[in-house]
């Protein structure tokens, strides 16, 4: 019964206060009612006006987490952004993937694993996080890409489709 009130509240977040615009104050707003429903989520949580997130029981964000405008967020399994991870617009993250069943993956059961992405990652445009992925510490994962499985490396830009390593990222000491 717990999810099904949940997955209400989240409509109801999204039904009124979708029309605002999406300014600091107001996705901060957004970000704390959501966490309301969630076991664990830091200071400063921003959502955009259209982002989606379904399954806050399953969710545990960090502090200074943003999601960008069209971002759905599936959490089947357990999903963590840790501190400091943005979303780029329409990225999707499930936590769940379908398996084959008499010939067909509308039958199968869904075979579902967590989800992390570690501190201060960026996961660029319309990018797709699956079931057992892990975006280190520090990382990018470059536009279009989906990300499958864990990478082990920190400041790196990963992209593709899959995702493999691209090349380190040099930190700025500004």
């Amino acid at each position: 019964m717990k999810h099904k009130g949940l997955l209400l509240y989240t409509w109801f977040i999204r039904l009124f206060l979708g029309w605002l615009p999406d300014i600091p104050f107001i996705m901060r707003f957004r970000g704390a009612l959501y966490s309301l429903g969630m076991p664990a989520c830091g200071k400063n949580f921003q959502v955009s006006s259209n982002a989606i997130i379904r399954n806050l029981e399953n969710c545990y964000f960090g502090d200074n987490v943003y999601l960008a405008p069209f971002v759905v967020v599936n959490a089947i399994d357990r999903i963590t952004l840790n501190n400091g991870v943005m979303i780029g617009f329409s990225s999707v993250l499930v936590s769940g993937n379908h398996t084959l069943q008499h010939g067909s993956f509308r039958y199968g059961k869904s075979d579902t694993k967590p989800i992390s992405v570690l501190e201060g990652a960026w996961v660029g445009a319309n990018c797709t996080l699956t079931a057992g992925s892990v975006l280190p510490q520090s990382s990018l994962l470059a536009a279009n890409s989906a990300l499958t499985k864990e990478m082990t490396e920190d400041n790196y830009i990963y992209g593709g489709v899959p995702a493999k390593p691209i090349t380190a990222i040099k930190s700025s000491s500004t």
